[in-house]
């Protein structure tokens, strides 16, 4: 089920064999296309092929003055840049391993990933990172030699670190590539860690290039398309979608100021294609509900019969419903709703490309109703990251597609979804016993979620194997179907369902404060007091809410506790990972007591 991209000038894995030398070919290509374009000194700098490899030139000569060998592992911690891309190929380009970092991540967690690969050299975007880094155990980052840092110091340490501008020379030639071996490492990425401590995955350039192919094939991209990029670059989705796969395509990349301005910039560079998580999306969605709650009766009415109709028209495109005289209405309501939605975007954008967590359906729907055209795919970071992916053409956004090309998918014991390809990784770094544990004997790697292939042929995810909570009945519950539900009413910010070994299910959810204001008013109640959410008017209130929006679930799924809060988790409280996932046992753990106290008696 291949989309081929009209026009688009693609760079075949064949053709680059490594990630410097699809940039290479890229610059050969295009030289004189503008390739990127970030924010710097009040304004917007575009940068073309041929200028990026002349920086490139520049960073590959300081890695030499470093005298690193073939093999080496580099850190970055950066935010997304024209500097990521340029340490990222200077050092591919000199046969060394690019081990990427979270800004946002623990300064300790951060220290074990380069103790455990044994760095010798890492780019850091700030003195406050270092600050915080060096505070850190004796020891800890003794592998490292090198430490360049994007600006100024404030404090001495042992260590030989260098601003950027004193490492960086100003001119450089150009070099050869110091090898063209697909198959070597190119990257160990490790996983975000919700439980324990994070794995690195091993990538060689071709899993990368095979995966970056894969996805250009799917995409249907076209001449001209400009991405927007927030994701971390740190975060393999972005890294290959948005990363990899533009320069396999030739497409521009526009690097956001930051996800503040995020809504700014959509408007600035009107992009075409976006690369995100759902939650992205879901920020937007409970932004417009809330100001929905906030205005008349009759806006909720035609933003309400805009979607539905909206709705009917896309399952006639994909050819699952039938025309209805009601789509006769869809331009009048496409002026007054969709193309206003639509404009905050950017009003240019053909695809939204979401990934990395399960994209909510009412969530899908709603944009997709109204003409943002969200098309959901799946993967590990351990395959690319891209197993499979919905296409414009073929999109049922309850699913997350088809396999990619060359993906081979199948259902094993306890339907779990099996995958095999080129893009699947190399293994796990220096974990022999982790490695063997995530294949089959056949050679299948195991992804660890439960899936099922509908009628049409798409695939779609019912849980993790090990999320899913057995109750003291032995009925089987995938929690993360029921917080997506939940979590569709956007009074609900954040939901973890927990329940394992107990006699029912109970609710742990952020309550957002916008919407709770009115509720609380409503209720006689402090809305900013988060005691009151012991008080059974309030407790009874919620669950009816979480009732309607799970009704659809056998009855042996029902929630019959609660345990809210107004404090949001994040990854600097600990209880989101770095790539927005819920550390479940930390959250269990951080409310012990209180979740001790909803099966009291029980």
């Amino acid at each position: 089920m291949l989309v081929d991209s009209a026009d688009v000038d693609v760079i075949e894995p064949g053709q680059a064999k490594t990630l410097y030398g699809l940039f290479i070919q890229r610059v050969e290509r295009s030289p004189h296309a503008i390739a990127y374009s970030q924010f710097e000194s009040g304004d917007w700098k575009d940068y073309s092929w041929q200028q990026m490899s002349s920086l490139i030139d520049r960073w590959r000569s300081a890695f030499v003055s470093c005298e690193l060998n073939r093999g080496d592992r580099v850190a970055i911690l950066l935010p997304n840049s024209v500097h990521w891309v340029c340490f990222d190929q200077a050092a591919h380009a000199q046969g060394l391993v690019v081990v990427p970092l979270y800004v946002d991540d623990r300064a300790d967690n951060v220290a074990y990933i380069l103790n455990n690969t044994q760095c010798r050299l890492l780019f850091i975007d700030s003195a406050q990172h270092w600050e915080s880094l060096s505070d850190e155990k004796p020891g800890e980052l003794e592998s490292l030699e090198h430490i360049i840092c994007g600006d100024a110091l404030s404090k001495d340490n042992h260590h030989n670190v260098k601003p950027l501008g004193g490492w960086l020379p100003e001119t450089a030639d150009h070099l050869p590539p110091v090898h063209d071996d697909s198959a070597a490492l190119a990257s160990i990425i490790f996983t975000s860690g919700t439980t324990g401590r994070p794995k690195g995955v091993m990538l060689s350039h071709a899993n990368i290039l095979a995966n970056a192919y894969g996805c250009v094939r799917y995409g249907a991209f076209e001449p001209g398309d400009v991405f927007l990029s927030f994701l971390p670059l740190s975060h393999t989705f972005e890294r290959t979608v948005g990363y990899y796969m533009t320069v396999m395509a030739g497409c521009k990349v526009v690097y956001t100021r930051s996800i503040t301005e995020l809504g700014e910039d959509l408007i600035i560079h009107k992009p075409t294609v976006i690369v995100s998580v759902p939650r992205i999306f879901e920020r937007v969605y409970q932004k417009i509900i809330t100001q929905l709650s906030e205005g008349t009766s009759i806006k909720r009415k035609l933003f309400s019969l805009a979607v539905e109709t909206g709705w009917v028209r896309f399952e006639h495109q994909q050819g699952r419903g039938p025309w209805k005289p009601a789509l006769l209405l869809w331009p009048v309501l496409d002026k007054l709703v969709g193309k206003k939605i639509r404009s905050k975007l950017g009003g240019r954008l053909r695809i939204a490309i979401a990934g990395g967590a399960p994209l909510p359906f009412v969530i899908g729907k709603t944009f997709i109703a109204l003409g943002v055209n969200i098309t959901q795919g799946y993967g590990l970071t351990e395959t690319s990251p891209v197993l499979s992916s919905n296409t414009l053409k073929k999109n049922k956004p309850a699913s997350i597609g088809f396999p990619l090309l060359d993906v081979e998918l199948k259902l094993g014991k306890d339907n779990e979804i099996l995958a095999r390809g080129p893009n699947i990784m190399m293994g796990y770094w220096q974990n022999e016993q982790a490695t063997k544990a995530t294949y089959t004997p056949d050679g299948w790697l195991k992804t660890g979620d439960c899936g099922k292939i509908d009628e049409d042929g798409f695939i779609h995810i019912i849980g993790r194997i090990k999320e899913i909570l057995v109750l003291a009945n032995g009925e089987k519950v995938p929690p993360a179907d029921m917080e997506s539900a939940i979590s569709e009413d956007a009074l609900f910010e954040q939901t973890m369902v927990i329940g394992e070994g107990k006699p029912y299910l109970s609710a742990i959810v952020v309550i957002n404060k916008d919407l709770w204001r009115k509720h609380a008013k409503s209720l006689g109640v402090p809305d900013n007091d988060e005691s009151v959410f012991s008080n059974p008017d309030v407790e009874r209130f919620l669950l009816d809410r979480i009732a309607v929006q799970i009704e659809s679930f056998p009855g042996y799924a029902k929630i019959y506790k609660t345990l809210a809060m107004l404090s949001p988790w994040t990854v600097e409280n600990g209880l989101l990972t770095p790539t927005l996932k819920l550390k479940r046992p930390v959250i269990k753990e951080r409310y012990s007591n209180e979740i001790t106290a909803l099966y009291k008696g029980h």
